[in-house]
């Protein structure tokens, strides 16, 4: 998905919700939609790369996200941030694709509890200096099982309740604490063989 030129400076300084009122009133201008995607395309691209575990296949799935939030725009009841709304569109597209990858086959655990969040996304991008370490971090990532990987990053990166997880993924609330524990102790365990600070990961 390509960037999209700056929007014209009056929509650019609209809130989510004036530049979907205007997409409603207008269907005919692209303008406030084309907006929205780019306020907020980094952050849905960046996540279905990190979800689904393919690159290659990231762009084409934001893309989907923001066809499918376009014409369901209808449907925003606007009683949750637009961001919020987005996130729960390209999360279900994700596992769709990642269960159609998988044959939707799932790996149940045992139970246990959650501890510290793995070191956060948003923390990783602070700065154009730590690009090494972004790539370290899903690079890690990418070696942990969709089971464990999945529910860690709707929780450390997309910030959803634990109840909300579990929802999605259609599994208990015991299960989601337990894959959210036993990822982060995955994710720590081959940061630290591959040579990672553990104080990063605090």
């Amino acid at each position: 998905m390509s960037d999209l030129p700056p929007p014209r400076a009056s929509l650019a300084e609209e809130s989510d919700d004036r530049l979907v009122e205007r997409v409603l009133q207008d269907e005919h201008d692209p303008r406030p939609f084309e907006t929205l995607v780019r306020r907020h395309q980094g952050f849905v691209r960046a996540n279905c790369r990190v979800l689904t575990r393919s690159p290659s296949d990231a762009d084409d799935l934001a893309q989907e996200v923001f066809v499918k939030a376009y014409f369901g725009l209808r449907r925003f009841e606007g009683r949750s941030q637009l961001k919020t709304w987005l996130r729960r569109i390209k999360v279900n597209h994700c596992l769709n694709f990642l269960r159609a990858q998988r044959g939707g086959t799932t790996v149940e655990l045992d139970d246990a509890s959650a501890t510290e969040p793995v070191v956060s996304t948003e923390r990783a991008d602070a700065s154009a200096e730590q690009a090494d370490l972004r790539a370290r971090i899903v690079a890690t990532l990418d070696e942990l099982s969709d089971t464990l990987r999945v529910p860690l990053m709707l929780r450390d990166a997309d910030g959803m309740s634990y109840e909300e997880i579990a929802e999605t993924l259609g599994i208990s609330l015991s299960a989601v604490k337990m894959r959210i524990k036993r990822g982060r102790e995955e994710f720590r365990r081959r940061w630290e063989a591959s040579g990672g600070d553990p104080v990063g990961l605090t």
